[in-house]
């Protein structure tokens, strides 16, 4: 007898966006699953999309890729949703978040009642606000429900850190942990290259990561959406990549520590708030959070991000 039961290899995107499209195209390449499920309000955007994916198919992986409504999220392991509006120029998270939780109060409860085992990944931004909210609508235990958060910051923060050092991004680890957003917090106490901390590695290496060019690297990392969405409307390369790495944590089961959006209830002293610390992500969604021994200033800034975090919550009602 099996441990657990079969996943199903089937994922459903909602939301046909420059995310949600992107994101189908990474997954598709990454041949992880066997049916993709884009849904849209929009059916004819969703249509020219699966069109086009379809064409990709016999140079890619054998997939099935169709457009659906949401009764087809019954029996997928994963609905990601991805629909939602842009942030105008004028408008501050607390706005953005309000119209984008009209959506969301009418599309996870008919997810959910279609597919109450599936998990929930959330990658709509205020995307630690939506999660939370996502919670509330789906009645889902909180190991079934993840935001993306801030594994995109983390992303940016280890490329800069690659930069900075001439190595590989990958051979640095660092994480980018809060909210999603401008109060994330840069762990920098943790950082390491080949197991040596950041201030170990430079002192042995001839290099320098001094405060000023510190707070640089983090200025870059947190904002970096502005400068990408100023320069070309948008970003969604880096973000469906990061959608596929916690997808494929999933159906393979890999016990992968990432930097995702999570439920925080007494970590931290903070109660009831969504916000990103690590944690290990396999089959059953979230298994743990990685309770990390933080400096008291960057547990004082976690704080001050959960802090930032309630209000917009609150101001959902």
């Amino acid at each position: 007898m099996p441990k657990y039961k079969t996943l199903s290899r089937k994922i459903s995107i909602i939301g046909a966006g420059n995310v949600g499209a992107t994101f189908a195209y990474a997954l598709l390449l990454s041949g992880l699953c066997s049916e993709i499920v884009l849904i849209d309000q929009n059916t004819q955007k969703a249509e020219g999309e699966v069109m086009d994916l379809n064409h990709a198919v016999p140079l890619a992986h054998p997939t099935r890729i169709r457009v659906g409504d949401h009764k087809d999220c019954a029996d997928s392991s994963i609905s990601v949703v991805t629909a939602g509006t842009a942030q105008r120029p004028d408008e501050n998270r607390l706005d953005l978040a309000k119209r984008n939780a009209a959506i969301f109060r009418q599309i996870i409860p008919m997810i959910v009642k279609n597919n109450p085992d599936g998990i929930l990944l959330i990658t709509t931004n205020p995307v630690d606000i939506l999660s939370h909210f996502s919670l509330q609508l789906s009645g889902l235990p909180d190991n079934k429900v993840i935001g993306s958060g801030t594994i995109l910051d983390t992303a940016r923060f280890r490329y800069l850190l690659g930069q900075h050092f001439n190595l590989d991004a990958r051979s640095v680890h660092a994480f980018i942990i809060g909210e999603h957003g401008d109060s994330e917090v840069p762990v920098w106490s943790l950082a390491n290259v080949a197991g040596m901390p950041i201030e170990e590695y430079c002192r042995t290496n001839g290099c320098e990561c001094n405060e000023v060019t510190r707070n640089k690297i983090y200025l870059q990392t947190r904002d970096a959406a502005y400068e990408i969405i100023a320069k070309k409307g948008a970003t969604y390369y880096a973000i469906a990549s990061g959608l596929v790495r916690i997808v494929e944590s999933i159906l393979r089961d890999q016990h992968t520590i990432l930097s995702v959006s999570t439920h925080i209830n007494g970590l931290y002293e903070i109660q009831d708030t969504f916000l990103s610390l690590p944690c290990v992500i396999n089959r059953n969604g979230i298994d743990r959070i990685i309770q990390l021994p933080l400096a008291p200033s960057e547990a004082a800034a976690l704080q001050k991000s959960a802090k930032a975090l309630g209000g917009i919550m609150r101001g959902l009602g």
